[in-house]
């Protein structure tokens, strides 16, 4: 490995350089090397667009007979990125640039053919000058009158900046300050307002609230006139309304049986036997009445509400 880097090498005495033998190649053999696209372009074969930096492993050849002030001229040649077609470019030392042969079209661009225009202009007004003296006289006085506008404008832009630089930036500032104030308070002041009437209308549902819930519920009446047959008068509570006792919390949801009319299904009465002498004496009086005396059939009227009287007794008595 040391001796790769050593300066000097050793030559023997009968060493000819002539009895070397040179290696023929041609002049305009080709050398792969790496290189990135110098413009835009856009492929004739797909339309793909190749943009300016993409990286190329490209053929790079010395072009024959053409030559700009000593400088050679070199031709790339690359490869499209989608359909693989070739593209072909050189350089342009005159111009400092490049240019496309074949294979691709060169994307607009402005800017340079603005240079260019630029560049012609000038070319034409220099050979114009060279052979009309009175065109140099009447370029500069086009140059004079340019420059005069020019000057003109710039006045006018430095007195606008003075009349903005003499503004008053802290009335300014204030006025906006005074302002942002009277926005914040009128804003607090709504706020204020809104909240007052919130408050009012929660106190006035509270009071609604209140009232209903100490307002006693109406009595009911009874109608006389509706009890049409003889044992409703079984089924009607004997006490008062108003001693009725107050309905605990749980007895919405379990009920109670502290009620006779509630109790009188669940309990079943055992029917009284009644006498001998009874029995006959009904039996009398049911064949008087059936033989059309009024008297005997008020007496049967009469016994079947003593009957109905002693079982409402026998119910009450079952329930206590």
């Amino acid at each position: 490995m040391s001796e790769r880097k050593v300066l000097n090498k050793y030559y023997p005495p009968d060493f000819d350089p002539a009895k070397i033998p040179k290696l023929k190649l041609p002049k305009d053999r080709q050398h792969v090397v790496r290189l990135m696209a110098p413009f835009n372009k856009r492929c004739k074969t797909c339309g793909e667009y190749i943009y300016k930096g993409n990286k190329f492993n490209a053929r790079k050849e010395t072009m024959q007979n053409e030559v700009y002030l000593g400088l050679p001229i070199f031709r790339f040649y690359i490869k499209c990125t989608r359909c693989l077609a070739e593209i072909t470019f050189k350089t342009d030392p005159e111009n400092m640039d490049y240019t496309t042969e074949q294979g691709a079209m060169r994307n607009f661009q402005a800017e340079k053919l603005l240079e260019e225009e630029e560049k012609r202009l000038q070319k034409e007004r220099e050979e114009e000058e060279l052979n009309n003296p009175m065109k140099v006289l009447e370029n500069r006085a086009r140059d004079s009158k340019l420059e005069m506008e020019v000057l003109e404008n710039l006045q006018e832009l430095k007195e606008l900046n003075q009349r903005q630089a003499n503004m008053d930036f802290e009335a300014i500032l204030k006025q906006y300050k005074e302002t942002e104030e009277e926005q914040r308070c009128k804003k607090q002041e709504e706020d204020e307002q809104e909240t007052k009437a919130m408050l009012e209308q929660a106190q006035n549902r509270r009071l609604l609230m209140d009232f209903d819930c100490n307002e006693e519920p109406a009595k009911p009446r009874l109608n006389p006139t509706a009890q049409t047959k003889p044992t409703d008068i079984l089924q009607e509570d004997p006490q008062p309304q108003s001693k009725k006792l107050r309905t605990e919390s749980w007895e919405w949801s379990v009920g109670k049986l502290s009620t006779k009319a509630q109790l009188a299904g669940l309990v079943a009465c055992r029917k009284q036997e009644l006498d001998p002498a009874l029995e006959n004496r009904r039996e009398t009086r049911g064949t008087t009445a059936n033989a059309g005396s009024l008297p005997a059939a008020a007496a049967a009227a009469t016994t079947s509400l003593g009957l109905l009287g002693t079982y409402s007794d026998s119910e009450d008595s079952a329930s206590d």
